[in-house]
């Protein structure tokens, strides 16, 4: 790329971070920092009834956490602000006013029940150009008069404006398909359909990355560009993001596929790491690798618009699930205990060792909020099946496992190092002594202590973090169980 490179993220403050404004967000970001270029934030709040207090704040932490670090920015600023379209207002009625002189935009003064009843029923409909045909001087006349009015962009009657997309190709529309916009609002506010062409002409951004559901909007915006004779930005637009329904088929992710929040995603124990890694490849993936765990560094090297597929992309819950299980495997123990041992101190026994219990968890977990429910069994006694003491590889059953923790109780209680090692020696050497499998004795005491079949560590691993007691009141309440059978 010879040209300098910058791209924008400009979201609206209407709410949760979407995960296609995510994505969005990483693209733009990437496309950016590959190209050595500038990535710059702009909020885009020109729909002031939508806004919601704190969204802003809401897109600036999601920014931080996922490590999309911006060159010029509301908070930070750079030499092309303001960065939040509200307080550009003048701006974007300065270049609507120079349309209007150049001939590409007009007043219209219609007035809303005017135009409801250009719309059936059902809201179908369009403008007339009933304003576009004023004569000068009756345009005048309203506005000596004072009579509110919008600016109008005026498209072509006739004709086709194509554009070039990095990903779809040419794009072209009919120029008497497309309607007569509004730019500026009688508020004085512009359109997003109008604000985003000015900004991204004034902050010099060369490629503009948004979603395929504005396809079929650009030839509008690059008549704006042409009427202002400005030269045109890259477009990249990338497919569509869906989500998998109950019966198989897909619609546009929503949030009855579930989650659908970057905060969202969060707060149900994913890693920011792991969730940036996983919406990288809704849509993209890199040339001739099959590479899969990829760092924000490394995606800023390999991240090209030629790996940007036109196909719809599904968001997998169970893959983001294994991306996040990933990342977990790969946090350092001190950053996995200080994530994980809060959650554990808060529904765990003081008895429990939470630092070694948390150590057993740590490659067992998909998301962070199954910590909690991985350790049921260790913060109380679940009900007992003796069937579980059954198992066909090491050939115990509930009479062999009772005679077994028979014998171990009496050597366990005289134990005096209650460590996994030697709890492990103590059992082994029973074993060899008794001449059975090790298997079989490490089963009826984790049976024993844990009370489930699936448990995350084994039997010592278990003793150790449930401790002396606990253990020990555990094995002789499976003593009795058994022979009370």
């Amino acid at each position: 790329m010879s040209e300098v490179v910058r791209t924008r993220f400009a979201p609206s403050p209407t709410g949760f971070m979407h995960i296609g404004n995510l994505r969005t967000a990483l693209y733009s970001y990437l496309i950016a920092r590959a190209g050595h270029g500038q990535f710059i934030l702009r909020i885009e709040d020109t729909d002031q009834e939508r806004l919601v207090p704190g969204a802003v704040d809401v897109i600036l932490k999601t920014l931080k956490m996922t490590g999309l670090d911006y060159d010029e920015g509301p908070d930070i600023g750079g030499p092309n602000g303001p960065y939040i379209q509200s307080e550009r207002k003048p701006i974007y009625q300065k270049y609507a006013k120079e349309l209007v002189d150049k001939g590409y935009a007009y007043y219209c003064f219609c007035s809303e029940e005017r135009l409801k009843s250009l719309h059936d029923a059902n809201g179908i409909g369009g403008y007339d150009r009933h304003c576009r045909w004023l004569s000068k001087e009756e345009v005048e006349a309203h506005l000596k008069n004072g009579d509110p009015y919008v600016i109008r962009q005026k498209i072509p009657l006739e004709g086709t404006t194509t554009y070039h997309d990095e990903v779809f190709g040419d794009i072209s529309m009919e120029n008497k398909e497309m309607q007569d916009q509004i730019l500026l609002k009688a508020d004085g506010f512009p359109t997003y359909n109008f604000a985003h062409v000015i900004d991204d002409h004034l902050m010099n951004i060369t490629y503009v990355v948004r979603g395929s559901e504005y396809l079929t909007s650009t030839p509008k915006y690059v008549l704006l560009y042409d009427a202002f004779g400005w030269e045109r930005p890259h477009y990249v637009h990338l497919p569509l993001l869906m989500g998998q329904n109950p019966d198989g088929t897909t619609s546009k992710l929503s949030k009855r596929h579930g989650a659908v929040s970057f905060q969202d995603l969060v707060n149900m124990g994913y890693l920011p790491d792991a969730i940036v890694n996983y919406i990288a490849f809704l849509g993209w993936s890199p040339k001739d690798s099959d590479q899969e765990i990829f760092s924000l560094d490394e995606l800023k090297k390999v991240f090209s618009i030629d790996g940007i597929g036109k196909s719809a992309s599904v968001f997998d819950y169970e893959k983001l699930k294994w991306f996040n299980s990933e990342y977990i495997k790969k946090l350092p123990e001190e950053e996995f205990e200080a994530k994980t041992l809060p959650m554990l101190k808060e529904v765990c026994p003081d008895y429990v060792d939470v630092k070694k219990l948390a150590g057993l968890l740590h490659s067992r977990v998909d998301t962070l909020n199954e910590v909690k429910d991985k350790v049921g069994f260790i913060t109380e006694r679940l009900p007992m099946d003796l069937s579980l003491y059954t198992n066909k590889k090491n050939k115990t059953t509930p009479e062999s496992c009772g005679k077994i923790l028979k014998d171990v109780l009496p050597r366990l209680e005289a134990l005096t190092d209650w460590n996994n090692d030697s709890l492990f020696a103590l059992l082994k050497g029973y074993a060899t002594e008794a001449g059975i499998k090790a298997g079989a004795v490490m089963w009826a005491v984790r049976i024993a202590v844990a009370r489930q079949a699936v448990t995350p560590g084994g039997a010592t691993e278990l003793m150790e973090v449930l401790g002396r007691d606990e253990s020990l009141s555990r094995i002789e309440q499976a003593v009795k169980e058994i022979e009370e059978a």
